[in-house]
């Protein structure tokens, strides 16, 4: 009787190791404007075809072509420009207090900086978003955001608004629907399903957006969280930020080499779209879409946002030992504050010039708000929250040996 072939493990290759370069032959770059907008009440089968495709708006020559280009006021588009260099801006400033040894560590979202900024324009007052550690962009978007308050939680000081107790980029701001970010993955999106859900309960018309990367995507709170959108129709969007890398490995090592994590929606029947994330206006118009169809009681949708993180996965990494130098030069959908100032430029409404002023400007602010946070302290001075602030926020009356630890403490 012959003898079965022993079975073998599937192990992806390995890419992005030094002196190999890395695979974007599996991203099809679909032309600027070449791809269909569907109706926002379509069946979420009807959008399947979205899932393998790419959604952009600007071309090479920096005009808005085809269905997806928004109309929107020039105003916004500056105000978005204006927004992706603040953020860039502070996130520099960030990595280099970091390295002063001023906080413990620091992630920024260098390269990514449309997805947040375009998606927070598009979401309306009492919108709930459940980010993760890359979307400082969804705060530094809105004008009544304190640069301070956010650089004095990076520091851990007397003036972190959380009191010491998270973890530096871990923001938290329920005025401007901010969900308190958790380190764990995945958790953001059975949590914004949830609220989503009890939205809908209530007969509210408020959206939650989730949002994880891709590595997350092979957690089971994400698939667990598609099953609940699907079922009860939840008005949720779930953003997979697709940037290509998941701390030292490859985007496929999380499933991405055989098909797009735009399709896991589709096969869990909800719409999905796969969005050009370096690309403004795609944003923008992708996430009104997605907010619309929610809003219309038309249930959840799932978009990838395809990006490049083109800063290291953390100020604890160093993407030298597992990606060549030129990998980001070698990514094809280039640099969305460029993308967008040169769609402004064709439009007349920037200039070379004002793009400095701007970048010049936002950079002083950046800098005004970090000196009067270091005024607080910072890790390195000891400046920190008082040790009495464990014993607060937890009881309502304080325990009988709580109150005896702390008289301990002489605190």
């Amino acid at each position: 009787m012959p003898q079965p072939k022993p079975l073998r493990l599937h192990v992806p290759e390995p890419t992005g190791r030094p002196g190999h370069e890395t695979d974007f032959s599996y991203l099809p770059i679909s032309a600027a404007g070449a791809v269909r907008r569907p109706p926002v009440d379509s069946l979420p089968a009807d959008t399947s075809d979205l899932a393998f495709t790419l959604i952009r708006v600007l071309d090479e020559a920096g005009a808005a072509v085809g269905p997806w280009a928004p109309r929107v006021d020039v105003d916004l588009l500056r105000r978005g420009l204006r927004a992706m260099l603040k953020t860039r801006a502070f996130d520099a400033r960030m990595v280099l207090a970091q390295r002063q040894k001023k906080m413990s560590f620091y992630m920024q979202c260098l390269g990514e900086e449309a997805i947040a900024t375009a998606h927070a324009f598009a979401l309306s007052e009492g919108d709930m978003c459940f980010p993760t550690y890359r979307q400082q962009g969804l705060l530094l978007a809105r004008d009544d955001v304190s640069m301070v308050d956010m650089i004095c939680q990076l520091f851990s000081n007397e003036h972190d608004p959380l009191k010491g107790r998270q973890l530096p980029v871990m923001y938290s701001s329920r005025k401007q629907g901010f969900f308190s970010i958790s380190g764990n993955l995945a958790t953001q999106v059975i949590q914004a399903v949830g609220w989503a859900m009890a939205s809908a309960i209530k007969g509210d018309t408020k959206v939650a957006s989730s949002w994880i990367g891709d590595g997350a995507t092979a957690e089971a709170d994400f698939h667990t969280g598609l099953t609940f959108a699907h079922v009860y129709r939840a008005p949720v969007i779930l953003n997979v930020v697709n940037n290509q890398w998941a701390i030292s490995t490859f985007q496929a090592i999380a499933g991405g080499e055989g098909t797009t994590f735009a399709a896991r929606g589709v096969g869990c029947g909800i719409a999905s779209l796969r969005v050009d994330g370096n690309d403004f206006l795609a944003v923008y118009a992708a996430s009104r879409w997605a907010l619309e169809r929610a809003r219309s009681n038309l249930g959840p949708t799932l978009i990838e946002w395809v990006t490049y993180r083109a800063g290291p996965h953390s100020t604890s990494d160093d993407p030298t030992k597992y990606r060549p130098a030129n990998d980001a030069k070698r990514f094809p959908l280039g640099d969305p504050i460029e993308r967008l100032k040169q769609h402004l430029i064709h439009l007349g409404a920037w200039s070379d010039a004002e793009h400095a002023a701007a970048k010049a400007e936002l950079e002083a602010l950046v800098l005004a708000a970090q000196k009067e946070a270091e005024s607080y302290g910072t890790l390195a001075d000891g400046h920190m929250q008082s040790p009495a602030a464990m014993f607060e926020d937890v009881y309502k009356d304080l325990p009988a040996h709580l109150r005896r630890q702390r008289q301990e403490l002489g605190i």
